[in-house]
């Protein structure tokens, strides 16, 4: 190699003592010997060789890059979920193409329009439109919504997340529970998160009421219903699952206006696992999403399509974790 000249294959190849179709064949991702990609992988790492992505493009009719279609990066959950995918996909060779849609229904359909003119290979989306229209013929994943039988669907055992909550708060004492949803215009795998918390209270006979509002409204119905049954510096509810932690972080800002302790006199659950960056604790007493796992799975149902109904939905476990809004 000459000095100030970029590492080639070559140069990876004679570093490392190995043949040019060994060397290509760990790039490219194809099965080689363990011993043999090791070799590869440190001659890459001492060389500083990097791929020549564009080449490989043309090579291969591919342009290495996947669309990314988030709502918004403000909730620290799409926060995390895309640092994630970004991070999965940069370690299978492709570039990301981050689009934030604000949950704009014409933002969104526009995003899938970069796959169809070849400027992405595939698309991970997280989408809120009830009315989106894609190509099923084009390479999608999603995370959470169904947008059609054949594109595969990943997202945490919603159903489950619920039964977790409900469980914990009555094996935590409390004798009427109140579940608190912002509602979608689509149906989503979310959405279960209700089923499975109200399975749970009808099977042991523990009161509870549900509290939903739509995501385009103002959160002033929760807590003009939530005002309206606080009486004498009590409230009705000593259990609360709110379906995201920002939520429930919001639900118990308002309950410390009103003097109401968490968790003395009502303890509260959210769902997603929301981790303070700045303190490096859960925001609250969470049901916690396998967010790196289900990143990971996205990315390798984009790399490698499924073409049984069986594997096009992926739902991954989820656990509770206490954070202080819970009496454990």
């Amino acid at each position: 190699m000459n000095k100030g000249s970029k590492p080639t294959m070559k140069d990876v190849a004679h570093e490392c003592g190995l043949s040019l179709a060994t060397v290509s064949k760990v790039i490219n991702g194809l099965p080689v010997g363990k011993v043999s990609r090791q070799k590869v992988e440190a001659a890459i790492d001492k060389l500083g060789y990097q791929v020549n992505t564009y080449a490989r493009a043309l090579k291969s009719n591919k342009t290495y890059s996947v669309a990314l279609v988030m709502p918004s990066l403000k909730h620290p959950f799409f926060a995390h979920l895309t640092d994630e995918l970004i991070a999965c996909l940069t370690r299978e060779g492709y570039h990301s193409i981050l689009m934030i849609t604000n949950y704009d229904p014409k933002t969104e359909q526009k995003c899938f329009s970069l796959v169809k003119s070849n400027q992405a290979d595939g698309v991970i989306a997280l989408t809120y439109s009830p009315d989106l229209e894609v190509d099923q013929s084009i390479p999608i994943v999603t995370i959470d919504r169904h947008l059609g039988e054949d594109i595969p669907c990943v997202s945490s055992d919603n159903y489950r997340g619920g039964e977790l909550a409900a469980k914990k708060l009555i094996e935590l004492g409390c004798k009427k529970l109140l579940f608190v949803r912002i509602t979608s215009k689509i149906q989503g795998e979310p959405n279960k998160r209700r089923a499975g918390f109200e399975s749970v209270c009808q099977a042991q006979g523990i009161a509870y009421d549900t509290l939903l509002f739509n995501d385009d409204e103002p959160e002033e119905p929760i807590y003009r219903f939530l005002d309206e049954h606080i009486s004498d510096g009590h409230i009705e509810y000593d259990g609360i699952f709110c379906n995201s932690d920002i939520l429930a972080k919001q639900v118990i800002l308002f309950l410390g206006e009103k003097n109401i302790s968490v968790p003395d006199q009502v303890q509260i659950i959210g769902y997603d696992g929301i981790i303070d960056r700045f303190t490096n604790q859960y925001v609250c007493s969470t049901i916690e999403q396998p967010i790196a796992q289900m990143a990971q799975a996205a990315v390798t149902l984009m790399m490698n399509p499924v073409e049984t109904t069986e594997g096009m939905n992926v739902m991954l476990s989820v656990r509770y974790v206490p954070g202080g809004t819970t009496k454990d």
